[in-house]
């Protein structure tokens, strides 16, 4: 038996099963994959899993089954495998499906929870939300956060804070690529090179992140540490405010919640 079954080898499940490997919290050959489009599969071949034929043959080959698809054909995916999945643990990383939703679908013997990864898990840094109701035993809970937290943050959250949560550490990687393009374009306008300029505000972005999880300083607090009487950050700060940045995100951050 494997210890982990995929179904949908996507973008995220693709971050995940690469994490997982890379981080040693498991190995290639304990697990099994299937996924409809084969390039994905062949894409992510090198991680050296079990490639199933099906998704039936997933089901029947692990201890626990991650689904990844996407939300319009979950039902489809899940429905004739009802039986199959009967006294077996199923994560979800699907958007829309959480626990209430998967009460409704799956036989009651099915144990599931619903996580809400990001794609940085691909390089350990990843941020995943686990839902706090759940119906996994101790144990299968337990492998759960570990699994995600071999491959960044996990956080428990509570079942009505999963959507925002969701908009804020699921999509705004995407955001803050958006921002990493911007200032490199800005320096690149000022004659530095393209490669120094994104290695220069990747690594800016990166070092900011971990300074204030690390001092729990007040974000505000580190922006006026760099902004000193009359100098050009402040002049950099103005030019953001002047273009409502706060505004935009916060907007961004609605927007992706109340699709």
């Amino acid at each position: 038996m494997k210890k982990l079954g995929f179904i949908g080898m996507g973008n995220m499940a693709s971050a995940i099963a690469n994490g997982i490997v890379s981080s040693g919290f498991l190995k290639g050959e304990d697990i099994i994959a299937y996924d409809l489009l084969k390039s994905q599969l062949e894409k992510n071949s090198y991680i050296g899993f079990e490639v199933a034929q099906n998704e039936k043959e997933v089901v029947n080959q692990c201890d626990i089954v991650l689904i990844a698809v996407k939300p319009q054909v979950v039902e489809k995916v899940l429905l004739p495998l009802k039986d199959d999945l009967k006294n077996k643990a199923l994560i979800s990383i699907v958007l829309g499906y959480d626990f209430e939703k998967y009460n409704t679908i799956l036989d009651k013997s099915t144990r599931h929870v619903f996580v809400m990864p990001n794609t940085p898990a691909q390089v350990l840094e990843g941020m995943s939300l686990i839902e706090a109701q759940h119906s996994l035993t101790s144990q299968e809970f337990e492998f759960t956060k570990s699994l995600f937290e071999s491959i960044g943050e996990v956080e428990v959250v509570p079942s009505h804070l999963m959507g925002v949560g969701g908009a804020l550490s699921g999509s705004a990687p995407a955001f803050i690529y958006m921002i990493i393009e911007a200032l490199a374009d800005g320096a690149v306008l000022e004659g530095m090179p393209r490669d120094m300029a994104y290695r220069l505000a990747s690594q800016m972005v990166l070092g900011s992140g971990k300074m204030q999880r690390v001092t729990k300083i007040h974000p505000g607090i580190l922006k006026d540490n760099v902004c000193s009487p009359g100098g050009s950050t402040i002049r950099g700060v103005k030019a953001l405010e002047d273009n409502k940045i706060r505004s935009a995100f916060m907007e961004a951050i609605f927007k992706t919640t109340h699709k």
